[in-house]
């Protein structure tokens, strides 16, 4: 009978092997100059401590309210500190399910439905959110310090993989809104037991350490996947990771993890590594502590011509995986590419991670799609086939049945050419996803059609932008050729205001700052059927939208 491991079998090897190696190094920070004093160590056998010890403090606390183990337990939490990842691996540990929620998810009532959707019975949340929790379906509990509290004298089911790869292990959800909230993502024993394999591949330490102890930089919120994930492959070979003190750490943050932590890799969305790059290019010890890492990670988003160019011609050695929630990592740079010259590196082409069954299929190029239209005149060769990437449905890592097409398989939606044999390059999307500055999405059609639907006798059309950025931002054309802009734009916030209410912090346009109205007929179209192209509209107000978002140009 197969035997599934879970994160908690891993973390409980590792720490009898590694009691006393770093698993994280924490930030102290001063409380008056808000500067870094010491970057504190937590070992391995500490953090299995604390997970049993938190373990035991939601055993006592859920049984005493009458959940029993096997319930939905949502967590509601920022996800980048210590105590949140200890609450996260020991509600696990109590032998619970945990259902995870980001805090960038700030309605209450979005929580409290998606919870109803996989039959939770109570919510941890961050303290932060206490006001909003005056009346709640389930019992409610602050994510309190258990450290700070006398330990129950509590008995925990044995830590032991499962023997049933079907049940569900955790639920996180999908990164962008569909319908007004996230789809839920069942975890699976199988489905993770797959994903671990997965990163151990991606997070293996180079042969060039000799045994010592890999370092890399948190991603983002453990609430998310990619974190979640990242975590867990470095676990699985004994290395630290260090907390940042914000997701867009500063460059002198990031030198500081170099001197005093050992940095030896990064694990990083573009968006991020791309200030890091740049300011490389006026600091030559910058340059050269980028140059000396072992590896970088990026994943999400593609990175801008600029940056790879000076990745590459540099010396810097760069890995691209390409990933969502649903599947985790699908294809990566080949470890053969990290030692070639920069010249034959520069297409960014990704193969398959081994053990995986995904199919490429050609598009229907006679689609009326926008974004299709996008991506064979901004992204493609005129004369490449664009493929859609399918996760096969008997591929290990193929997500729950509620998130499959009707043929069985899972769609991705995002679009590749083949350049050689079994080697893709990422063309962009065939719907109408972008994706925000830390790789979430927005479904840009869904906020467009509701501005139609609320705005109709003020708004001509209408294209939502923000690739790459924090959040979306809304260009208009207005019906009225008279019309004030600025009365035009709150107007149209005010209108849109409950749409919005509902979405991922990420998904929100909520100021009459993020709205930029213009002329009719303004917008760049395509020549046959007159749709506004998003990423014509993007590169042709880039300007505007820099100063829109508080970029330095």
């Amino acid at each position: 009978m197969a035997s599934y491991r879970t994160h908690l079998t891993v973390l409980e090897q590792t720490a009898a092997r590694y009691p006393d190696s770093p698993v994280f190094r924490i930030p102290r920070i001063d409380s008056r100059s808000n500067e870094i004093l010491e970057w504190d160590i937590v070992t391995y056998s500490q953090f299995w401590q604390d997970v049993e010890r938190f373990a035991r403090h939601w055993t006592q606390k859920l049984t005493s309210c009458g959940v029993g183990t096997r319930s939905v337990v949502g967590l509601w939490l920022g996800g980048v500190t210590y105590v949140d990842a200890v609450h996260i691996y020991g509600i696990a540990r109590a032998g619970y399910i945990p259902q995870y929620f980001s805090l960038r998810l700030p309605n209450p009532d979005i929580i409290f439905e998606l919870l109803e959707k996989s039959n939770g019975r109570a919510l941890i949340y961050d303290s932060s959110y206490a006001s909003t929790l005056s009346h709640a379906p389930v019992p409610t509990f602050v994510a309190i310090d258990a450290r700070t509290l006398p330990d129950p004298e509590v008995s925990l089911p044995p830590n032991r993989a499962s023997t049933n790869g079907e049940d569900t292990l955790m639920i996180f959800h999908t990164s962008g809104s569909t319908s007004g909230r996230p789809k839920l993502v069942p975890v699976s024993y199988s489905w993770w037991d797959f994903i671990l394999a997965k990163i151990h591949e991606h997070m293996k330490p180079s042969p060039a350490r000799n045994g010592r102890q890999d370092v890399t930089v948190w991603m983002g919120s453990m609430c998310h996947f990619g974190q979640s994930f990242m975590l867990a492959g470095m676990i699985q070979h004994g290395s630290c990771t260090v907390q940042f003190t914000q997701q867009a750490f500063s460059s002198d943050e990031l030198v500081d993890m170099f001197q005093r932590c050992g940095l030896s890799r990064i694990n990083i969305f573009p968006t991020f590594l791309s200030q890091h790059l740049r300011n490389s290019r006026q600091s030559p010890k910058l340059l050269a502590l980028l140059q000396s890492l072992d590896n970088i990670l990026i994943s999400g988003l593609m990175m801008s011509p600029e940056d790879e160019e000076w990745v590459y011609s540099n010396g810097i050695k760069l890995t691209n995986c390409y990933g969502n929630t649903e599947v985790g990592s699908m294809l990566v740079t080949p470890a053969s590419d990290l030692d070639t010259p920069a010249s034959s590196n520069r297409t960014r082409a990704l193969t398959p991670v081994p053990g995986s069954n995904y199919l490429f299929v050609p598009i229907d190029t006679e689609a009326d799609s926008t974004a299709h239209a996008e991506a064979e005149t901004v992204y493609a060769n005129a004369n490449a086939q664009l493929l859609e990437l399918i996760v096969h449905a008997d591929s290990p890592d193929c997500p729950d049945r509620s998130l499959r097409h009707e043929d069985g398989h899972y769609h991705t939606g995002d679009l590749f050419v083949e350049v050689s044999p079994g080697r893709y390059v990422y063309r962009g999307r065939n719907d109408d996803w972008i994706k925000s500055e830390n790789s979430l999405r927005c479904d840009t059609k869904a906020i467009e059609d509701n501005v139609l639907a609320t705005c109709g006798d003020l708004v001509a059309a209408c294209i939502v932008t923000g690739n790459g950025r924090p959040s979306p931002a809304l260009f208009v054309e207005s019906a009225d050729a008279g019309a004030d802009p600025e009365k035009l734009k709150r107007d149209i916030i005010r209108r849109i205001r409950p749409f919005h209410s509902r979405r991922y912090m990420h998904e929100r346009i909520v100021s009459p700052q993020f709205v930029l109205a213009v002329p009719r007929g303004t917008l760049p179209r395509t020549a046959t059927k007159g749709n506004i192209r998003r990423r014509a509209v993007e590169e042709a107000f880039k300007a505007e939208l820099d100063c829109v978002y508080g970029v330095a140009r």
